[in-house]
């Protein structure tokens, strides 16, 4: 098997990647500048048009949310002043926050909030139940707006402020308007930071500078609720797709935190008294092998179930992040595990022996005939090039035709929305992962989705997976959802509209002198300061 080292290609604690590390100037080192290495290229500024983590993270940076989720995970009011809701449960009455407003210098008015929310309803999970719920939004004024559903929803303010993909980040009208499946070309918000688009250059920088007219709310900071307080006039993310050069630049005191560190670094992070490595994410992440459902082989479901034998959980998550137990869990269903959802139902087609004998048998009796099989991986996402590595050889080994094509984590994300062939720029399978918090329930679990063309890359059809999705958005209480989701998970293992890898942990690295780093979700910029 290719081990991550190898496939990297870099020596652990290599002098030459600490040669390789950038100098960067001592006005860079001020106490008002924060030095960030994120896990990838931005290659996207849309939060609402892509689910990369990435974006989602530039999209909290510069957007503000109307509700916010606390540590709890419960909704409480963000832009929103108050809410009400009707008797009947059909009518949400927003009131806006007073003096919000945009880094263009124009307020937040109400009408901004109703494109904003009609174009995330085009994209989002939970938003096309919204889309499908929704009688009229209207603007009562510029700080007010209704919502008018056909069926009550309790849900829609998790919906409206959960910080997953996609996040219903609310900008200006104008840009707004934009085609919801056409990203944006005017990065305009109203959150706490604003986004220096004439000092981008994509795989390299991207800056951020403290918006001065952001009102944050008057109370304590909890995940995403409550108060914002910028401690930094500038954030800057400085891509490294080398780890060895961003273990090099955090060591030398050259970056302040390292959001995605190479596991094979770890141990010699920690050696550092200047840095602590840290799991933040309490969530963590699923990864899933995703096919193409509208082309051979992967329209094919006896395909698709022909893997189910030989995947190793143990060995994707032991190749994508390392051997540390702590930092990874199996086995993992559709559910993330550890949630109230996660359920052994059917998990033993995973869990059981594996055998590769019984998955060539299975293969060789599903109908393939020798198609060319095009495996993506993101070359600059050490966990995700080595899940698709560890995919790419074990289809290999069942005698697939693989296509293995290497390529950047933007490059990859623009090419997944390809529906060609993959003789005209198509593709057949790629490995990524979805943060705990989407795939903990089926409304906002993509991978599980089954609406065909709406669906996430890949397009699956699938009228049950939806039914049970439906019938789970109507669920009294828990113990109807926990069936449902067994329900959900059966069908998994018979329709295989993905296959979960199992449960990354990541750590983050960061200096020491960094303080207010929120625990439980994503990298959050707010609330951070220096010592």
């Amino acid at each position: 098997m290719i081990t991550r080292r190898a496939a990297l290609g870099i020596p652990l604690g290599s002098a030459a990647a600490a040669l390789a590390a950038p100098r960067l100037t001592s006005a860079q080192a001020a106490a008002r500048l924060l030095r960030f290495v994120p896990q990838s290229n931005l290659a996207s500024l849309d939060p609402v048009w892509s689910t990369a983590v990435i974006v989602r993270n530039h999209g909290l940076m510069i957007y503000d949310m109307l509700f916010g989720l606390d540590a709890g995970l419960a909704p409480r009011h963000q832009m929103a002043a108050g809410h009400e809701v009707s008797v009947d449960g059909l009518l949400w009455t927003i009131a806006l926050r007073p003096g919000l407003k945009f880094h263009d210098g124009e307020p937040v008015r109400a009408r901004d909030c109703i494109a904003s929310i009609a174009r995330w309803s085009k994209r989002d999970v939970l938003g096309q139940r919204l889309d499908a719920l929704l009688e009229e939004m209207r603007a009562e004024d510029d700080q007010r707006f209704t919502i008018r559903l056909k069926r009550p929803w309790a849900g829609l303010a998790w919906a409206l402020g959960k910080p997953s993909a996609n996040m219903c980040a609310i900008m200006p009208e104008r840009v707004a308007r934009t085609d919801p499946f056409t990203q944006i070309a005017d990065p305009v918000g109203s959150g706490p930071f604003r986004f220096r688009r004439d000092l981008f250059r994509p795989g390299d920088v991207a800056v951020y500078e403290r918006f001065e007219a952001y009102q944050s709310r008057d109370e304590p900071s909890d995940f995403l609720a409550g108060g914002k307080p910028v401690h930094f006039d500038r954030v800057e993310w400085r891509v490294m797709p080398d780890p060895g050069t961003a273990a090099a630049a955090l060591q030398n005191n050259e970056a302040d935190w390292w959001e995605n560190p190479l596991p094979d670094l770890l141990p010699v992070l920690r050696r550092n008294r200047d840095i602590l490595v840290e799991r933040v994410n309490a969530f963590g992440n699923l990864g899933v092998l995703r096919f193409n459902f509208l082309h051979p082989p992967f329209d094919n479901p006896a395909v698709r179930r022909a893997l189910l034998p030989a995947i190793d959980q143990r060995a994707f998550m032991d190749a994508a992040i390392g051997t540390d137990r702590v930092l990874s869990a199996v086995p993992a269903g559709a559910f993330t595990p550890g949630s109230p959802l996660a359920n052994d139902e059917g998990l033993s087609v995973l869990s059981g022996p594996r055998s590769l004998d019984a998955a060539r048998a299975a293969l060789a009796s599903s109908g393939y005939r020798g198609e060319r099989v095009v495996m993506m991986s993101s070359t600059d996402l050490p966990v995700l090039q080595n899940l698709a590595e560890v995919a790419a050889d074990l289809m290999r080994r069942m005698g697939f035709n693989l296509d293995f094509q290497a390529m950047d984590w933007g490059t990859q994300i623009q090419r997944r929305t390809s529906r060609n062939p993959t003789d005209q720029g198509g593709w057949s399978a790629f490995c990524t992962t979805w943060e705990g918090l989407d795939v903990s329930v089926p409304g906002s679990h993509q991978p599980l989705r089954g609406n065909g063309a709406n669906a996430w890359s890949g397009w699956p059809t699938s009228p049950r997976l939806e039914a049970l999705r439906d019938a789970w958005f109507e669920a009294p209480d828990l113990a109807t959802e926990q069936r449902i989701a067994r329900e959900m998970q059966r069908l998994v293992w018979e329709e295989v509209p993905f296959i979960p890898l199992g449960q990354v942990l990541p750590p983050m690295a960061y200096r020491r002198t960094l303080t207010g780093i929120v625990k439980g979700g994503p990298a959050l910029f707010w609330g951070v300061r220096r010592t």
